[in-house]
């Protein structure tokens, strides 16, 4: 990081950061209701059954490889003598850059040439097109994660927080817009999956050419001059610290790529009709939506979380203070909110499916599928905090661990239980994930929580899960003819008494000090809350 730039500028952007990324992980996670709403279950089950593909290669490059890219350029810029370290830079932009150029071609070969042979694999050929067309998407990527990765060695944060916002802001429009124009013309299910599919091209180029132009005002271009540096470990330290950083990341994309392969072929297989299976596999994908936005606080948590702990682990060897304090008030509050997500959505899940996807299609198996965000904040949470400490290698292990356990039981339990067996095996997965996490923390974590923090969230989610039941069942004789606007009405009412329930209960008892609640967004409220309803102790 050049002098200019001291750790307090560095947070402001790394907090930025963090609101941009939330702000992206809002939009993605809702433009699936208006797109669903448009295409039915039908054509949502298109659009997911091919964004695995398309995600997964952003995600690693403009994620995983721009971290370490700016580490490779923070590394050098720190060791090098200043008469170098920009042509010592430039160098490593360009390895890295060609390299990236190598695995787009890989990547694009496999994708637009091989897109029959995997359609086929997912037992649907019509699939094709769709994936040949997100196969452009790589060639946007290497310089977009060159780009990025050079902002950040320097912390400028902000062009990459408005490139993030751009990009996700145009490619939602055009996926929505462009899904209206060809429903009410030609209304093609898979014609409006390839609209969909190219949106999240061209958002990608918009975000690109914006944080382009910036880096071409911002840095002047590197030196040519010829300098002895191997290649090789350069490409190697790219490779495995890009996959550990993003393997969080890629892990909900993981578990999507192994159900795009296997529920539709194995509900086939057990027997059902094409269209039939096509349309609960899209039921069931009407997940993933509420799935990551039950996992924001977790994800938003995870990406401050990083820096903090990376910088309290070097004031701590310097005789500083703990990152302990920081470790366990993440943990506790992701646990907290993450739960509260998880049951909360449990219990209003009929009426969320019928406000939000029009009818109660799949509610139970959905209802089920839900518990997944509590073992999943966990492992956001661990995963973010041993980045910080710099342990990357077992934690990936442990990520693989659960994506082998996913892909076994999907094809042991969907031929007999339908998709509440993909439902099961993510559970079940993520949640082996979670504990050996736990587990393997507690080496260099010495304590989370207590018992008492424990118990009393159990008694907090049994009192907020009464209270909302209390509150449908209450509002069922509302005299409301439409479904979906009664849906809504007692969706609504039952997020709100359920979350004063759940907030008055951990307020009372204090699972976090008013002090642990400053510190986190929007805590002055709760913090304020807190200390009214224990005003008289």
């Amino acid at each position: 990081m050049s002098q200019s730039f001291g750790m307090k500028t560095y947070m402001r952007g790394a907090a930025l950061l963090t609101v941009a990324a939330l702000i992206v992980k809002v939009l993605s996670a809702i433009y699936r209701v208006p797109f669903q709403n448009l295409v039915g279950d039908e054509g949502f089950y298109i659009y997911q059954q091919v964004y695995p593909f398309i995600a997964v290669f952003v995600v690693w490059t403009t994620g995983g490889v721009a971290v370490a890219i700016s580490k490779l350029l923070a590394d050098n810029d720190a060791s090098s003598q200043i008469s170098q370290r920009e042509t010592r830079r430039g160098f490593i932009l360009r390895v890295v850059f060609w390299y990236l150029v190598a695995l787009a071609v890989l990547f694009f070969s496999v994708l637009y040439f091989g897109a029959p042979t995997l359609a086929k694999w997912m037992g649907d050929e019509e699939l094709a097109p769709l994936l040949r067309t997100g196969a452009f998407i790589v060639w946007v990527m290497p310089a977009f994660a060159v780009v990025k990765g050079a902002f950040q060695s320097r912390g400028y944060m902000a062009p990459i927080a408005y490139a993030q916002i751009i990009e996700q802001v145009v490619r939602v429009s055009i996926i929505l817009i462009g899904t209206a124009i060809i429903m009410r013309t030609t209304a093609s299910l898979y014609d409006a999956g390839r609209i969909a599919v190219l949106g999240t091209v061209i958002g990608e180029v918009a975000g690109f050419v914006l944080l382009g132009y910036w880096y071409v005002k911002q840095f002047a271009r590197a030196p040519h001059a010829t300098i002895a540096m191997p290649i090789a470990p350069i490409i190697k330290e790219v490779t495995w610290f890009s996959l550990s950083v993003s393997m969080s990341s890629l892990l909900l994309l993981s578990y999507q790529f192994i159900d795009s392969f296997t529920i539709y072929t194995l509900l086939v297989d057990s027997g059902l009709e094409q269209l039939a299976a096509k349309e609960i596999k899209g039921a069931f994908d009407r997940g993933q939506p509420l799935v990551q936005l039950g996992v924001i606080v977790a994800s938003s948590l995870t990406l401050a979380i990083v820096p903090l702990i990376a910088h309290q682990m070097k004031i701590q060897a310097e005789g500083g203070r703990s990152a302990l304090p920081f470790i366990q008030l993440t943990y506790r509050t992701a646990l907290l909110f993450g739960s509260a997500a998880a049951i909360g959505l449990m219990t209003v899940m009929p009426d969320i499916n019928v406000m939000l996807f029009k009818t109660n299609s799949a509610s139970g198996v959905l209802a089920f599928y839900m518990l997944q965000i509590i073992p999943l904040s966990v492992v956001l949470t661990f995963t973010g905090i041993l980045q910080g400490m710099e342990k990357l290698k077992v934690p990936s292990f442990i990520l693989g661990i659960g994506f082998i356990v996913k892909l076994s039981m999907n094809y042991f339990t969907i031929v007999p239980f339908g998709i509440a067996g993909a439902a099961l095996a993510s559970n079940i997965g993520l949640a082996i994930t979670a504990i050996l996490l736990i587990s393997y923390s507690k080496k260099f974590i010495p304590h989370l929580a207590n018992r008492y923090f424990h118990v009393q969230l159990i008694r907090a989610l049994l009192a907020m899960t009464v209270s909302v039941y209390a509150v449908r069942i209450s509002l069922l004789a509302l005299p409301i003819a439409s479904v979906r606007f009664h849906a809504m009405i007692s969706a609504f009412a039952a997020i709100i008494v359920g979350a004063v329930v759940f907030i008055t209960w951990i307020g009372r008892k204090r699972l976090l000090s008013e002090k642990e609640w400053f510190l986190l967004p929007f805590g002055r409220r709760i913090a304020t809350y807190q200390l009214w309803l224990n005003q008289k102790k």
